[in-house]
């Protein structure tokens, strides 16, 4: 193993003395292959590994929704498409095997889940000048950076995925839509927090759908705003330990019903945007208010005609979707399809928020539990990640002086969901709005 406290910059691959070869430098993350330079003027062996380990390093600590994926490696020369595997259930065998007679045998029933790889990277630029007269490893800090950025956004695309899982719990589910969850309510009866029991109603429900558990519990990945509100439930009690000698997972806060939960500011939350530019809600302008209505005069904010089409309000308890606008009224419908017009009821200076999170325009937080084999991912080996050097003077005529290198990552990536029955996305409103 590199000890990185002893590893120094290899200004020669940026050197301004001589001319490098121009030839970009792409290495492999994990084999170490680059393209070629001339003898001696790029970075040793030991240094193309360091880097490129250095840069995984600090991609996999953002990957939590990746920790616990099913994964499969990027196939060399097979295309684009990943092949995820899931084996059915032998079925009951209830009826007696008759005396000497060898029962029918059975056959092992197997689905396959595709899912087409794409790409994504992003680099920095390093100047001759900065090169040679930085006090700090240019070089080092830029693979943390780009480590740190590749880890998050990776993560975030897997997120995203596993985040659309069709099935949804509001809080205890004591409510039927996103929009109906609240926070921030003096009344904390009104208030739709994660608690023990949001948990314990998550872990029935994948028990009941036989999912198999992950060394021997579910998990789920929560954000802080909601392991405050959890761990604030009078039923939560904070593991220090674990009396089987279990390992703690990084990140892991504790563990209640059976679930073991892992912290993540990376976490989802639905967010509604503001209606008018800096301004989050608008009010409706009209003295006499509206009685089943299904266009509303409004006032409060700088709207440009067409700027709300395709979002949704929230009016009294009232979620529609904004088929028209003008610059002081829209046209709203009962969904996207417009094929029914809203029905408003409201009084003059009614409050309209943004209808895509929570009661009141109020942050939604996303809690998945799930457990083994609910959803796949690539791994960042073979292909998966790497890291990419160009020197110099690699850009040829573009860059006739030789003042401009570049350090980057790139990655191949696909995630999916395999079996919807073993994940449960609980959505919660929070004591907190993720930008307070």
């Amino acid at each position: 193993m590199i000890n990185r406290n002893e590893i120094v910059c290899d200004l020669q691959l940026f050197g301004a003395g001589e001319n490098v070869n121009g030839t970009a430098g792409v290495i492999n993350a994990n084999t170490g292959v680059e393209t070629a330079y001339d003898a001696g003027e790029g970075l040793s062996e030991e240094m193309k590994t360091y880097y490129a380990d250095y840069l995984i390093d600090n991609a996999e600590p953002s990957l939590v929704h990746d920790r616990f994926a099913q994964k499969h490696k990027i196939p060399v020369g097979g295309g684009k498409t990943v092949e995820f595997r899931k084996y059915d259930p032998l079925p009951k065998l209830t009826t007696p095997i008759s005396e000497g007679v060898t029962p029918d045998g059975q056959n092992l029933s197997m689905e396959t889940v595709s899912a087409t790889v794409s790409q994504y990277g992003g680099y920095v630029e390093l100047t001759d000048l900065l090169l040679l007269t930085a006090v700090d490893n240019n070089l080092c800090m830029a693979a943390k950076l780009l480590g740190s950025q590749a880890g998050r956004t990776l993560d975030t695309i897997s997120r995203e995925v596993l985040a659309g899982g069709s099935n949804v719990q509001y809080a205890e589910d004591s409510v039927s839509a996103r929009y109906m969850l609240n926070g921030g309510e003096e009344t904390a009866a009104n208030n739709h927090y994660l608690s023990v029991d949001c948990i314990r109603r998550a872990a029935r429900f994948l028990k009941n759908q036989n999912a198999e558990k992950i060394n021997g519990s579910y998990i789920a990945i929560i954000h802080p705003d909601c392991a405050y509100d959890l761990m604030s439930d009078p039923n939560w009690k904070t593991p220090n330990q674990y009396a089987d000698g279990t390992n703690i997972f990084e990140g892991e806060i504790g563990k209640i019903e059976g679930v073991r939960f892992i912290e993540s500011t990376e976490a989802k939350i639905f967010h509604a945007e503001n209606l008018a530019g800096s301004v989050r809600n608008l009010y409706v302008n009209h003295s006499d208010g509206y009685t089943n209505a299904g266009e509303i005069a409004f006032d409060g904010g700088t709207v440009a005609t067409g700027d709300l089409v395709g979002r949704y309000v929230l009016i009294g308890s009232i979620r529609a979707y904004v088929g028209a606008n003008t610059t002081g009224s829209m046209t709203l419908y009962t969904d996207s399809t417009k094929a029914e017009a809203a029905k408003i009821t409201c009084t003059d200076n009614t409050v309209i928020y943004p209808g895509e999170a929570g009661a009141k325009g109020r942050d939604v937080y996303a809690t998945l539990v799930f457990g083994e084999n609910a959803y796949g991912t690539t791994e960042l080996a073979d292909g998966g990640l790497a890291l990419i050097v160009k020197q110099l003077g690699s850009a040829g005529t573009a860059d006739p002086l030789n003042q401009r290198a570049t350090v980057g990552w790139k990655a191949n990536k696909v995630t999916v969901r395999l079996v919807e029955a073993f994940m449960v996305r609980i959505e919660t409103a929070s004591t907190f709005n993720a930008e307070d």
